[in-house]
């Protein structure tokens, strides 16, 4: 029965949603169709249990169908809706004070419903404050895919719906090459950087020392301001709420969305400094979004800031990070051929192989007999995208780390295969 719930499924996702994406799973043996799931396991239409450490981006960090975050909507809905946008709320109210609070330097939060619209409202933003229309980002970047958002990332995204707009608008500098991001500033015409603290689509290069802050004092000389992406960083993932905190930068601008609604509810949310919000005392109706900060959203959001701050949750995202970082890197020593390194910042991780497509075999091998939901970075294909969640327990991990170490070591030769 479930097999051919499946194959109905395909048939239908190919003929009526998205040809293109359904066959690129398929191309590649991932038949993948989620049913039930739990904590940090799902089971595909077939059966078939997966932990899940790719948790959609971030999405599911606080692990899927979190009781106390549908206990928090459940009781919400005995007497809210989405509410209305145009008026104030208890529930926005009392959201947008406490993300200030837990966000230093930052005096004003509004609210969206995805990641890429509170993008496209944190490049509008920058532009009303400095009186400026140039976008600067980093190549292979990703922001999301409405208007200025896919401009201002990678050009995969952009060139096919015509929506690159040239450097008169967007200008993308190389990661890590501060010189690069001097000579696009100095021109004095920028309205604002815009970087993911840890590029996750593009396989998480990291921060080399002192780069951020360097980016954040040439923001300063040239007039532009700092915009912050921790759509997938964000949340105590890197043991702060913010994992750009944790390389001493305060930005101007900061975004959060995916593991902000706890995987219940939709909801983001764009936080700004002063001099950022200029545009709330022009014309406050100027940006609208009618399921940006539903009163349902927020009390979900709520209930997501207040997990994440307990010091049980701060003290299991540490624990975890180092506790995996040293089983990987038994099996990194395993495997010396074809796993080369490990990037992490807490619980924000990228595992590279050999090759400029070894983690295509990785996640194939983990998928189809190691029982792991992991993915391999879009813009690099060499990256395994590695997130595990914040809540997981001990015994999870040794679970985790046994069915990587056999899934990494039963893709080895299909690794040197792609790399020759």
């Amino acid at each position: 029965m479930a097999i051919a719930a499946k194959e109905w499924v395909f048939a239908d996702s190919l003929r009526y949603w998205n040809t293109g994406k359904t066959q690129e799973w398929l191309d590649l043996g991932i038949d993948l169709v989620m049913g039930r799931r739990e904590g940090y396991y799902f089971w595909d239409l077939d059966g078939r249990k997966l932990q899940d450490v790719h948790i959609n981006g971030g999405t599911f960090s606080l692990g899927h169908r979190n009781p106390e975050i549908i206990e928090a909507l459940v009781k919400g809905l005995e007497c809210y809706d989405i509410g209305n946008h145009h008026f104030p709320s208890p529930q926005k109210a009392a959201l947008a004070k406490e993300l200030i609070k837990v966000s230093p330097g930052m005096s004003r939060a509004v609210f969206g419903a995805a990641g890429a619209e509170a993008v496209d409202l944190a490049l509008k933003t920058a532009r009303c404050a400095t009186g400026r229309k140039k976008i600067i980002s980093v190549k292979n970047c990703y922001h999301g895919h409405t208007g200025l958002a896919v401009a201002a990332g990678a050009e995969r995204y952009a060139k096919i719906f015509l929506a690159d707009r040239g450097e008169d608008e967007n200008i993308k500098v190389s990661f890590n090459n501060i010189e690069a991001m001097e000579n696009a500033l100095a021109k004095n015409d920028a309205a604002c950087v815009i970087m993911e603290t840890i590029p996750a689509t593009y396989g998480f290069p990291l921060p080399a020392p002192g780069y951020l802050q360097a980016v954040k004092r040439l923001c300063e000389k040239y007039g532009a301001l700092y915009i912050a992406d921790e759509v997938q960083t964000g949340l105590m993932r890197s043991g702060k709420m913010w994992c750009i905190s944790t390389y001493e930068v305060t930005p101007d601008i900061i975004v959060t969305s995916k593991g902000f609604g706890g995987g219940i509810y939709p909801i983001s949310a764009v936080l700004m400094n002063d001099k950022a919000a200029k545009w709330l005392t022009i014309d406050g109706s100027a940006h609208m979004s009618t399921f940006g900060g539903t009163e349902l959203g927020c009390i979900v959001a709520l209930k997501v800031l207040e997990i994440l701050q307990r010091k049980e949750t701060v003290e299991n995202i540490v624990f975890t990070a180092e506790y995996l970082r040293a089983g990987l890197e038994r099996i990194k020593a395993e495997n010396p051929a074809t796993f080369l390194d490990i990037r992490q910042n807490g619980l924000i991780m990228g595992l590279v192989f050999a090759g400029t497509q070894g983690a295509i075999p990785v996640m194939q091998q983990l998928y189809r007999a190691h029982g792991v939901w992991a993915i391999y970075s879009m813009l690099d294909n060499s990256v395994l995208q590695f997130k595990p969640g914040a809540l997981v327990t001990r015994e999870y991990c040794d679970e985790l780390l046994e069915n990587l170490s056999a899934g990494i070591k039963a893709a080895g030769k299909a690794i040197l295969a792609r790399a020759e």
